[in-house]
């Protein structure tokens, strides 16, 4: 499909760079394909009314790595300052991750890390990677002189937050962040973006569903960095998705299974834990227990396996997830979803307002 299909027109002012407080304060926009009236403006607090006693929530419990690390590459008497964005764990000592600048930096060579690029030689002794690889796009494998919970602790106390760059262009990453940028639930260290729309939960919100009847379940996806990068082919045939390590237990694939058979539905949080729980399900629509890594890249035509319902952020024009979405909703009514969005003042993006999307071919 053309690109240009999922562009849309979006206005500065419209971009989030704060979060509401509390959390489940947020806007929410439901999206019912098939109902006479398709957009009803509501709150995330209503999430309790608009989902049925049987459904099962899904939410990704990956928590956010401060994992852009600034340091510096060595040769001869000179060097040069390298910002390295870390995006997928290989081993306890290496990990691939992305490399600005790139282009000069060479097999072999080796970068040492500090906390702002400046070369505090005390960090210097502690912390060193060594390129082992040169992939396309900056992309480049490292092999670090620390391993296991040693290295974790060192990119915790050297690392940055890695807010998305449409927020990171526009203020600097402080404190609240390292608070608001996290799910109330994360637990499984290994990803450099939230999981956003988990972002609105709060413990008042869960308790509220388990009243209703609703239940809740984790799986993990460890979202890489491949989530920020644009879209630069013209069709989405040539475009293709970095690998993200996901995990569904074989206690969570039952229970979501004993909901679906009881006439509950699935409701996934956040396009991360969709796109698991589809890598996750047969054609026979049976979640499977999964362990490995997915790049499953969802656009319009798919055949949606094991989400009934999805809740999440709005997204970027010409974005994977963009596209997605409109693979659950229909092109059409998700252009329209997000012109109602834009002209009645909802957030966007990863500190912005939810949306509940029902599935184009379920009843509303």
């Amino acid at each position: 499909m053309d690109v240009g299909l999922f562009d849309f027109d979006l206005p500065e002012d419209r971009i989030a760079l704060r979060p509401v407080s509390p959390r489940d304060a947020a806007k929410l926009l439901v999206i019912r394909p098939d109902a006479p009236e398709p957009f009803e403006d509501r709150g995330v607090r209503d999430l309790v009314d608009l989902l049925q006693p049987g459904d099962a929530l899904v939410l990704n419990d990956t928590r956010v790595t401060p994992s852009r690390l600034w340091g510096r590459r060595y040769r001869g008497e000179t060097s040069a300052r390298i910002e390295i964005m870390l995006h997928k764990r290989e081993a306890d000592d290496r990990w691939r991750a992305f490399a600005r600048p790139a282009k000069k930096l060479a097999v072999g060579e080796t970068i040492a890390f500090d906390s702002d690029g400046a070369g505090n030689a005390c960090e210097l002794a502690r912390l060193q990677a060594e390129v082992e690889d040169k992939g396309e796009g900056g992309d480049i494998g490292l092999r670090f002189s620390l391993t296991g919970p040693y290295l974790d602790e060192a990119i915790a106390r050297l690392g940055e937050l890695p807010l998305p760059p449409y927020i990171a262009g526009k203020r600097a990453t402080d404190q609240a962040d390292a608070r608001d940028y996290q799910t109330t639930y994360a637990r499984e260290e290994g990803a450099v973006a939230a999981p956003t729309a988990g972002l609105h939960f709060t413990p008042d919100l869960f308790a509220a569903l388990k009243e209703r009847g609703v239940s809740s379940h984790f799986v993990t996806l460890h979202v890489g960095a491949g989530t920020f990068l644009p879209v630069k082919a013209e069709d989405t045939d040539e475009h293709r998705m970095h690998a993200e390590w996901g995990t569904v237990s074989a206690a969570t694939a039952d229970a979501l299974n004993a909901a679906r058979a009881a006439g509950g539905r699935i409701v996934a949080v956040g396009t991360t834990s969709l796109r698991l729980l589809e890598s996750a399900t047969g054609e026979d629509g049976v979640v499977k227990p999964f362990s490995s890594d997915t790049a499953i890249f969802i656009t319009p035509g798919y055949r949606f396996r094991a989400v009934d319902l999805l809740m999440t952020n709005f997204h970027l024009p010409r974005s994977t997830l963009f596209m997605l979405v409109s693979a659950f909703s229909g092109l059409d009514l998700m252009k329209r979803a997000y012109a109602h969005a834009i002209a009645e003042g909802y957030r966007f993006y990863s500190y912005g307002d939810g949306s509940l999307l029902f599935r184009a071919d379920m009843p509303a």
